[in-house]
């Protein structure tokens, strides 16, 4: 009996910094705007690990046109009810230049376990992600196309670059939240994994033995979520544009539904194993989409705006099927114009070229990031 179609619904969640309008420094979350963004938005709003970020979640969406209904609702409320409090929210992996040192943990039962737990390392967490859910009930599907999705993470990190700065400096890297994230415990590339059963078994070793309460704790880029009937990408850097993230989802969300079908024909992708990916994923934490990706297949680094070509290519019919061709498209002008850390770069040099000192140029940075926030809200 063929398998039934899973609805690949997608739920998206976003992890903001909250900056002062005055000084475009970090800034704590005042208790009256988390209780204002909690009054409009209930549970599709929650304070982050630090007290400077504030975490949104869409609904369960069919596709992207209804995510971008409810994307585009959650961030104008937090933009309107952080305005009211001079401050504005920018939706950027890391600050360009606000230092971690002076930043504090939120108050929660689950954020003070965290900084007990893992110490000096969560300290440096002024980082912020995507999440991207897409819906598929079977668990042992799950498994299978969480180890053939692997392949694909690093394409989507290299388009969702948006933290080429840390502590004021530029890092040389498109991504250096994950160099934060990565001194995390159970961070990564996600194993392969023969069965949901082997999962939650060898999850079970670590639960069973106290090393972790639940699942939750399993931070790698892409897993099992935790809470719902999901697979959960989690390699993506947070988009300034709220467009960029549409078409982020848009691909993970297609993708996924290909990788499904190719199963449907007693087909899969190819599997390769983690040290040959992980040379991927730091090509794309590095340069973005600059400097191309190693096609395993033909044996050789594709430039960039290649790569997408053939995935766009592989997802054509699956991008049709969820009414998003043009927000899948909009990878090809990523891949050809750059990702926000290329624009967040072009700003600062334009205002160190215009005669602006470093201090300043670096809040050009985040003015942009403001800006970019609130573009099409």
């Amino acid at each position: 009996m063929a398998e039934t179609e899973p609805d690949f619904t997608i739920g998206i969640e976003e992890e903001y910094l909250l900056v002062d309008l005055d000084t475009l420094a970090l800034t704590e979350a005042p208790e009256a705007l988390m209780q204002a963004c909690t009054d409009r938005l209930g549970d599709q709003v929650s304070p982050e690990f630090l007290s400077c970020q504030i975490e949104i979640g869409t609904k369960v969406c069919a596709n992207v046109s209804e995510a971008r209904e409810d994307l585009r609702r959650l961030r104008r409320c937090i933009a309107h009810e952080a305005g009211k409090h001079g401050l504005a929210p920018i939706a950027a992996s890391c600050h360009p230049f606000s230092d971690w040192r002076d930043q504090k943990h939120t108050d929660k039962e689950r954020y003070n376990a965290l900084a007990s737990d893992l110490a000096g390392v969560v300290q440096r967490m002024l980082i912020c992600g995507m999440h991207v859910h897409v819906g598929i009930g079977a668990p042992d599907r799950r498994i299978d196309l969480m180890n053939q999705i692997s392949y694909f993470l690093p394409h989507f990190l290299a388009l969702s670059c948006s933290s080429p700065f840390w502590q004021g400096h530029d890092t040389g890297l498109g991504s250096y939240r994950l160099s934060v994230f990565d001194n995390l415990p159970r961070t990564g590339l996600p194993p392969h994994m023969n069965s949901f059963g082997e999962y939650e078994r060898s999850v079970g070793i670590l639960t069973d033995l106290g090393v972790i309460e639940d699942s939750s704790k399993i931070w790698w880029d892409l897993r099992p979520s935790s809470k719902f009937p999901t697979l959960e990408s989690r390699i993506c850097d947070v988009q300034p544009s709220l467009e960029d993230a549409l078409t982020l989802a848009a691909l993970i969300q297609s993708l996924t539904r290909m990788l499904w079908r190719l199963a449907q024909r007693n087909q899969r992708w190819r599997t390769y194993d983690s040290f040959l990916l992980a040379e991927n994923r730091w090509r794309a934490q590095r340069y973005g989409v600059g400097e191309g990706l190693i096609d395993f297949g033909v044996g050789k680094v594709v430039p960039f705006p290649d790569l997408v070509e053939d995935m766009l290519e592989l997802i054509a019919e699956d991008a049709v099927h969820f009414g998003s061709a043009m927000e899948v498209g909009r990878a090809r002008d990523i891949a050809a114009n750059g990702t926000s850390a290329d624009r967040q770069r072009a700003v600062y040099k334009a205002a160190l070229d215009g005669g602006a000192p470093k201090d300043e140029a670096l809040r050009a940075v985040v003015f942009h990031l403001v800006e970019a926030f609130h573009d099409g809200l």
